[in-house]
């Protein structure tokens, strides 16, 4: 109280003499914030992508315990409605959105049907210096193929996890978002667990489409969100071996059943309801409708077979 009371008259006596400035304001402020933003920037960001939905307390649990072994860490949702169990769906996310993030930065990926089984937790340092804690389940696949993958440790340190009391059904919260959080706040990350080759980690089978004297031979992996949007695991290089220029029609036969799409730059580029055929945003080519679904007006779920042919 007596501290209070005197640092009240020393603000009137300055403000009297006209030297009450924003300055010092802030200086004393802070002084008594707790951490620093020096202090706070020295955190690297995490970046956390689960199937767990957000119906229920997981993901909030999960963040939780990375604030609380890294007080103030920035944590940035990637998604937490992957489709359940679809680890190929969740290597094309986390390969999608890593480059967006700082050199840095920490990814926590939870898609593990395998939780409590003999699969590995660990974390791996990407050559670009990311790291990335998750199941070695294959949802490192993608990035490993883009950007290399330089060291791998697997998750055996107690300390690293959040401790005794473990289940064997939400390794989200007791190993892996503990072990993000150890990494974001700068631990030694080799003190984790034991070296794993490199050469030895889990990989999928995934498929690009390919072009031969047939045409071009593709999928259906997914949609794009809420839109229904048909996402094809076709470059925009190999759909360009075809010969398709913007303005072209294009046969797409689907699940063996084709469609003439107009090949445009973007969905205004056609009247509202109506099909077309483009490169979206991660360079694929596409399928669409203006405004609808074409999912659910074709019924066509991934996965489905693409054909192409040569334009003539």
């Amino acid at each position: 109280m007596i501290r209070l009371v005197s640092f009240r008259k020393f603000c009137a006596v300055l403000a009297l003499s006209g030297s009450l400035a924003l300055p010092f304001v802030g200086v004393a402020v802070g002084q008594t914030s707790g951490t620093s933003p020096q202090e706070r920037k020295t955190l690297r960001t995490i970046g956390f992508m689960t199937d767990f939905d957000v119906k229920d307390d997981a993901v909030g649990i999960c963040k939780a315990v990375m604030n609380g072994v890294a007080p103030g860490v920035e944590v940035i949702d990637i998604t937490h409605q992957a489709t359940p169990y679809n680890i190929a769906e969740g290597a094309r996310f986390l390969a999608g959105s890593a480059p967006y993030f700082e050199k840095d930065a920490v990814f926590v990926v939870v898609i593990d049907p395998g939780v409590g089984s003999t699969r590995r937790a660990i974390i791996a340092r990407s050559k670009k210096g990311q790291f990335f804690v998750l199941p070695d389940n294959g949802l490192l696949t993608l990035v490993q193929d883009r950007d290399g993958i330089e060291a791998v440790r697997e998750i055996t340190n107690p300390e690293w996890m959040i401790g005794a009391k473990m289940s064997s059904t939400f390794h989200g919260r007791d190993i892996f978002s503990p072990a993000g959080a150890h990494l974001a706040r700068g631990d030694d990350w080799t003190t984790a667990g034991p070296v794993v080759d490199v050469a030895k980690l889990v990989r999928l089978d995934i498929h690009t489409a390919v072009v031969n004297d047939a045409g071009l031979h593709g999928e259906v992996i997914g949609t794009d969100g809420p839109f229904g949007n048909l996402v094809l695991n076709v470059p925009a290089e190999t759909f360009a071996q075809l010969g398709y220029r913007l303005g072209d029609t294009v046969p797409v036969q689907v699940g063996g059943k084709t469609y003439d799409l107009p090949f445009v730059k973007t969905f205004s580029d056609v009247a509202v309801g109506k099909p077309l055929a483009y490169i979206d945003s991660r360079g694929r080519l596409s399928l669409g409708i203006n405004q609808r679904s074409f999912a659910e007006t074709y019924g066509i779920q991934a996965p489905a077979e693409v054909l192409i042919v040569r334009k003539r």
